[in-house]
């Protein structure tokens, strides 16, 4: 089995779901901009897509972290289109943010991209017609750890570095992690009971305390965005105590935060609970996005 066979899998329940009330890019009325470059990495351009309503726009923006297993792969941006319907149909523009790829690429390298994505998304807010103070991000698995990245470590920007971008704040205002990896700690080699499955994903080659480093679980504090958690009871291979340990960790600093269980779901959902499950992210986008 690929190592990102079941985030793909995912994808496909979230694609059809959506796609059943799909018609063309014009019927959606989203403009499609592909293909936007936001920094670069071994001299390979990093890019994003951009999904914008040609009508009724918000002015929020929502990135999408395209990564299962830290695999971050392309798709022609009008496949992906019917993923983001809920969102754009609601006014929301909606940016699918790919980053340096396992296994050429780690974690950390990850982490870096995506933080350098809102930076240069909010520094170019009015270019892409959204607010710079209204970006929220959510994320599949691996997507979803790097959202919650974000959501528990953004900073104001780095007042003294040499790249001006870095200048630029990487806080996000809402956060939507769907079945996300909380505590590396637990998956990386040599950790106590690990799962045999984690042993498929190069960018989890790292030792404990690097693991901890890029662990949300260990970093939630007071300030961090709203949160909303999706989680399968059944998952075998993000276990339910990642999304409930985060959780927990959450309500004890007083962030904002709500989690989702489907008891029946595992790290992919059937077709009810994703219906319900995007209802849920689109309202926690309007709840923390919109003015």
């Amino acid at each position: 089995m690929k190592t990102h066979l079941v985030y793909s899998l995912f994808l496909l329940t979230f694609l059809a779901l959506c796609g059943s009330r799909l018609g063309s890019a014009a019927e959606l009325k989203v403009k499609i901009t592909p293909d936007v470059v936001y920094g670069h990495k071994d001299g390979l351009a990093l890019t994003f897509d951009v999904f914008t309503p040609t009508e009724n726009a918000n002015g929020a923006g929502v990135l999408f972290i395209v990564s299962g297993g830290w695999y971050s792969n392309w798709s022609p941006p009008e496949k992906l289109q019917g993923m983001f319907t809920a969102l754009t149909s609601k006014g929301f523009t909606v940016f699918a943010v790919r980053h340096g790829s396992s296994p050429r690429y780690g974690i950390p390298d990850a982490v870096a991209d995506v933080r350098r994505s809102v930076r240069f998304i909010r520094k170019n807010a009015e270019q892409f017609g959204v607010d710079p103070n209204r970006l929220g991000v959510f994320g599949i698995s691996a997507g979803g750890h790097l959202s919650l990245t974000l959501g528990t470590t953004g900073d104001d920007g780095l007042a003294s570095d040499a790249d001006p971008l870095n200048k630029t704040s990487d806080r996000v205002q809402a956060v939507v992690a769907f079945v996300a990896p909380t505590d590396l700690t637990v998956a990386v080699k040599g950790a106590k009971d690990r799962l045999p499955a984690y042993g498929r994903f190069p960018a989890l080659n790292l030792d404990v305390s690097q693991a901890k480093v890029y662990s949300p679980l260990f970093h939630v504090s007071a300030d961090d965005a709203p949160t909303l958690l999706l989680a399968g009871v059944k998952d075998d291979l993000v276990p339910i105590f990642h999304n409930r340990n985060i959780h927990a960790a959450f309500d004890e600093k007083q962030v904002v935060n709500k989690l989702v269980e489907y008891p029946e779901a595992g790290h992919g959902f059937p077709p009810a609970d994703m219906q319900q499950a995007m209802t849920e992210l689109v309202g926690w986008f309007e709840k923390h996005l919109l003015k």
